[in-house]
């Protein structure tokens, strides 16, 4: 190798280093803007039939992401201040929170939740433990939210050119192509990524659906103490749950089941709980059983195992933290198409013909 050859190679070594770096600081972010390339370029794709820009149709599909989930966000943290709000003062959990938590002394009662309220509980100083509680950790909250939205920002724009150039990556990758390997393997994990990323979305979508309609369909058997608070928004966040499997739509209907139970278990009428354990029983085998069972192994993709898909999902998170949700289903289809269409090929193995059987492998035809 000359001298120029070898600058060049280190030149381009600092540059990989470097980029490394990069992705592994932000590897979160950018394995949810994979993810959800992947699960939305299907729908991207359909804009297209509108004839639509190829930039229209990415803020589309991210603003159609973006804005139900704000919205039920928003909608989700508003039930929760009105609900604790309402547990608070009629239990009166504020007197005992002010007396055993320091920096929440001196509040007697919570404020409005008004501009006007905030500004008279500042004046009345029932916010100054709060304030100095914020105050003492600023680095901490301030890197919290900085990180978050940063990451956030990293998402947008990732998933924005991915869905826009995304074909350009796939053209330079395959200037690299020998024999063809690279361009096989590149469409298969291509092809199984759609599937697998897409069919979870349909998944949340139809458990969601599911979940609504049978915690709807169970309020109107049940009387009224015993019926589910917010059965549209519990369904809905029962299907987003339902992208970790085994546990996942438990995080949701178990203390849905609680909430609905405790109102029943202070007021002394027993004979109503018999509707908690059938909601229960409904919650499991409607909502979580068959959906589980009947949903994801029509939807987990083509080539891909349902079983090592579910255990990705959920040991992904036990190893890698949040991110690993995400990032486990991708590593695995990765590494499973690789051994089935590229290391075949590398190690020589004889590739099967166009029916699907081996090369030397006798057809019916060949006995007439």
């Amino acid at each position: 190798m000359d001298e120029k050859r070898f600058a060049i190679a280190m030149f381009g070594l600092a540059v990989s280093v470097v980029v490394g770096y990069l992705a592994v600081r932000f590897v979160a972010a950018l394995t949810v803007s994979v993810f959800l390339y992947y699960s939305t370029r299907r729908y991207y794709d359909v804009l297209g039939r509108l004839r639509l820009p190829a930039r229209v149709r990415a803020v589309v599909v991210i603003a159609s992401l973006a804005v139900p989930l704000l919205l039920l966000i928003s909608y989700t943290v508003v039930l929760l201040i009105v609900e604790a709000r309402r547990f608070i003062d009629q239990y009166g959990v504020i007197g005992v929170v002010s007396e055993n938590v320091s920096w929440f002394g001196g509040v007697d009662q919570l404020p409005e939740l008004t501009l006007q309220g905030l500004v008279r509980a500042y004046r009345a100083g029932q916010l100054d433990g709060l304030l100095t509680f914020a105050t003492e950790n600023a680095t901490f909250l301030t890197s919290l939210v900085s990180g978050f939205f940063l990451n956030l920002f990293i998402v947008i724009i990732v998933v924005y050119y991915l869905l826009v150039d995304g074909h350009r990556i796939r053209e330079w990758l395959l200037r690299f192509d020998d024999d063809a390997v690279i361009r096989a393997y590149l469409e298969a994990v291509d092809g199984e990524l759609e599937a697998v990323l897409f069919g979870n979305l349909l998944n949340v979508i139809a458990t969601s659906l599911i979940a609504v309609g049978a915690y709807h369909g169970y309020n109107l058997f049940a009387p009224m103490q015993a019926q589910i608070p917010y059965p549209a928004l519990a369904g809905v966040l029962t299907g987003v749950a339902s992208l970790i499997p085994v546990v996942g739509m438990k995080i949701v209907y178990l203390p849905l089941t609680g909430i609905a139970a405790i109102p029943i278990l202070l007021g002394g009428n027993d004979a109503v709980l018999v509707y908690i354990v059938a909601f229960l029983v409904v919650a499991v085998v409607v909502v979580d059983t068959i959906p589980d069972l009947v949903l994801r192994p029509l939807l987990s993709g083509e080539t891909t195992h349902v079983g090592l898909l579910m255990l990705a999902y959920t040991l992904g998170p036990v190893v890698l933290g949040f991110y690993g949700l995400f990032f486990a289903p991708i590593a695995l289809v990765v590494g499973l198409t690789f051994a089935d269409t590229a290391l075949p090929r590398l190690l020589g193995a004889a590739e099967p013909d166009g029916d699907g059987l081996h090369r030397d492998q006798l057809r019916l035809d060949q006995f007439r």
